[in-house]
């Protein structure tokens, strides 16, 4: 068991290379997404979908909008600022958007309770003041994602919401500040045209709390690598020419030198046994519960557990060449691969904003020529109705989610997946 573990990571290099690597790669076409300079050695943020958009600070994919992540996990502070942000929108939006949506469907409560207390004309009002807040503020991230896509002619779920939100809110504007400006089949019998403020602050709402779920997903998958990080001690005790031991950091470690481990402590690096005898706990690796036993000439393995004896061990492989780094590295890459059926998506949602464009305007040309009076209202409704309902929110969301949780959750269980493909498999 514990000659496959090292035999396995041997060849990982390879294997990888000839596995994964083919899936993650960009196009040389798309070096125009990669902003990281030559030479930077700080965190580089990365879509999930698109792993050619590559920039050295947080912020949204031009391509589809989503929120980047960093391309590796470190032991550092979680930067979860974004989550913290959309955590607050969308809180501050639900509180607004259910005493609007309460107030605009008042005409369909039995009995009409809210009628007596909020006049029409206070009710209008109060419906524009709850909105602005939730559409301009809560919203705010959508629109300047859907600019972007436009700007940049890719198209995805973030123009379809910044328009349909963008439309309803500003007719709303239109027909509580103008209602003159409509013909008379558009106004109630207290002259005011329908208002919309409802249907986009709830759907700011609805938008919110998917990418909050979406950011809670991807903070819980990075918790778990960190927690694979962790099976490694943080310091080593090492010997010097004189023979005397000194506590110091895993980075200043190099290649052939000889550490001590202690007692029931964790092994720092890969290497091997020049003295002492003690049993190993390696269930990290092989998923042995038996410890194994541990004398002169024996491999160890950094994040392994010591027994009850003490050993001097001569590191063979430090830093990133050890195998819980390039296990960690293996998870990683895994959630950065795409699995098949996330190219069709993406090629499928390239093709599918444009049609729901070309849908919506057809819609809103039938119904003004087919619907009763009054039928401008009836076609702005339908068209923006399509716009909203037509969201591939969970198309574009969906499979990259899935897979970095799954990877995410197994190697929290010790289950590694190697790449995207074999998950979806």
């Amino acid at each position: 068991m514990n000659e496959h573990a090292h035999h396995d990571h041997h060849h990982h290099g390879d294997a990888q290379g000839s596995c994964c690597h083919h899936e993650t790669k960009a196009d040389p076409k798309d070096k125009r997404y990669d902003a990281v300079p030559e030479g930077y050695s700080g965190t580089v943020y990365t879509c999930p979908m698109h792993p050619q958009v590559r920039q050295v600070k947080p912020g949204s994919c031009p391509l589809c909008g989503m929120g980047l992540e960093a391309e590796t996990v470190s032991l550092g502070d979680e930067d979860d600022s974004e989550l913290k942000s959309m955590s607050q929108r969308f809180w501050v939006s639900a509180v607004l958007s259910l005493p609007l949506l309460v107030l605009a469907m008042a005409e369909m409560i039995p009995g009409q309770p809210l009628v007596h207390f909020v006049s029409g004309a206070w009710s209008r009002w109060l419906q524009f003041i709850l909105a602005t807040p939730v559409v301009l503020w809560g919203g705010w991230p959508f629109f300047v994602r859907g600019v972007q896509s436009v700007r940049s002619m890719n198209l995805n779920m973030f123009t379809l919401i910044g328009l349909g939100v963008s439309v309803a809110y500003i007719y709303s504007l239109v027909a509580l500040f103008a209602p003159q400006i409509f013909p008379p089949a558009f106004r109630g019998h207290d002259g005011g045209v329908a208002l919309y403020f409802e249907a986009a602050a709830v759907i700011t709402t609805l938008v919110l709390l998917g990418q909050v779920l979406e950011l809670r997903a991807r903070s819980q998958t990075s918790g778990a690598i960190r927690a694979l990080l962790e099976l490694a001690p943080p310091t080593a005790w090492r010997i010097d020419a004189n023979g005397q031991e000194q506590e110091v950091s895993l980075d200043d470690l190099k290649e052939g030198d000889l550490l001590r481990v202690r007692p029931g402590e964790k092994v720092p690096v890969d290497g091997e046994v020049t003295e002492g005898k003690s049993s190993g706990d390696e269930s990290m690796i092989t998923g042995e519960p038996i410890p194994a036993l541990k004398a002169m000439g024996d491999a160890v393995t950094g994040g392994t557990v010591n027994g009850t004896g003490a050993l001097l061990v001569r590191a063979t492989r430090v830093g990133g060449d050890t195998v819980l780094a390039q296990i960690v590295a293996m998870v990683e890459e895994a959630q950065g691969s795409k699995p098949p059926i996330q190219h069709m998506a993406d090629r499928i949602a390239g093709v599918f904003v444009p049609i729901v464009m070309v849908l919506a305007v057809l819609t809103f040309a039938v119904w003004i020529v087919f619907a009763p009076q009054p039928s401008l209202s009836y076609a702005f409704v339908t068209a923006v109705s399509v716009l909203l309902v037509a969201c591939p929110c969970a198309m574009g969301l969906a499979t990259p989610t899935a897979v970095m949780v799954a990877t995410g959750r197994g190697a929290g269980s010790g289950v590694l997946i190697r790449q995207g493909a074999a998950l979806e498999r």
